[in-house]
């Protein structure tokens, strides 16, 4: 283990958001050859939010911020860097983070984006708390959020059912009384990336015809075969890393790609599903913005206190995977 861990850093402060509009699994039966016993059965989603036609990935980490700051009144005073997970900006050349460093009038914060995918939020939070902790930054605002229905193809039945919209927001800061940030463990398996995609300026991979006309695309049974091999070593390193045994984590807060994956990985790693987070039943599956959620729906029900000890896992498109362990509070 790295003789800089723990690092001097923690979260703060948390806000979270999803749009209004509900897209239930019956109103999913109308639209593609499915209903709600089967979605349920097969995902555990039984809603997921939508957003509006002219709300797009900024306007959900706006909000997803002030909820933040609605709660926590002056957690983001003294931000001198945000950073926004995601891979469905606005706008291909103009980053996300720009436009909510815009919103709030930040005077000294640099700003950017960061595309992991599905684990976006997890690399967002090393990278954060790296930093923090590193004196080159004092406090980092940190959002994952994905407009998934944007780039749903709603005739495929294998994915429309999946994806949901939303965000969620953490300040990460400086400290060093009781550094909150445990371990990290990361990889990748670019030989993988056809497995998970939307096409770009490229359509070919390796030689390879991509499909979708920038729709995302997706061989669900490819990544769960990455899911539940590659997490559940990630986890056994994570705990070695921070000298924890495994009783001592409190809440496994995976990404929510789907509740059988949840299930797995949970089995393969020794962790009781009572112990695991997830908000994919309502929200379905929001990519970079599914970490933070179950979080906050975990401390809003109740069950993340302070000094909880939290292992944070995502994994998705690249193939790309990251977990941290952070103490709440």
């Amino acid at each position: 283990m790295p003789s800089s861990y723990p690092l001097q850093a923690r979260i703060s402060a948390i806000g979270t958001y999803v749009p209004h509009r509900i897209l239930t699994n019956e109103a999913l039966s109308q639209m593609v050859d499915t209903n709600d016993e089967w979605i349920v059965q097969r995902t555990g989603i039984r809603e997921r939010r939508i957003a509006e036609v002219h709300e797009f990935t900024s306007h959900l980490c706006i909000a997803a911020v002030q909820n933040l700051i609605d709660r926590y009144p002056n957690s983001i005073d003294g931000v001198d860097l945000i950073i926004v997970s995601t891979h469905t900006p606005d706008l291909s050349s103009t980053p996300v983070a720009c436009q909510v460093q815009a919103h709030f009038g930040f005077q000294a914060a640099g700003a950017y984006d960061l595309n992991a995918t599905c684990a976006g939020f997890a690399y967002a939070l090393h990278t954060a708390s790296a930093l923090v902790a590193a004196g080159g930054h004092h406090k980092v605002l940190v959002i994952g959020s994905d407009a998934l229905s944007k780039i749903t193809d709603y005739t495929d039945r294998s994915t429309c059912i999946l994806f949901g919209d939303g965000a969620g927001a953490v300040v990460v800061e400086r400290e060093e009384a009781k550094p909150a940030f445990l371990a990290y463990h990361m990889g990748s398996d670019g030989t993988g990336a056809k497995h998970v995609y939307r096409t770009g300026l490229a359509t070919e991979l390796n030689g390879d015809t991509l499909l979708g006309e920038g729709k995302l695309v997706q061989n669900g049974r490819e990544v769960y075969r990455f899911a539940v091999s590659t997490v559940p070593v990630g986890i056994e390193m994570l705990l070695h890393k921070s000298g924890l045994p495994l009783e001592a984590i409190d809440w496994f807060i995976p990404h929510s790609a789907n509740l059988r994956m949840i299930d797995s990985i949970c089995e393969r790693s020794g962790i009781p599903m009572d112990k695991a987070l997830y908000s994919l039943e309502y929200f379905g599956n929001t990519s970079a913005a599914s970490i933070p959620l179950a979080l906050d729906l975990g401390i809003k029900d109740g069950k993340v206190k302070v000094g909880d000890n939290l292992l944070l896992y995502g994994f998705g498109g690249g193939l790309t995977h990251a977990g941290v362990i952070v103490r709440w509070g």
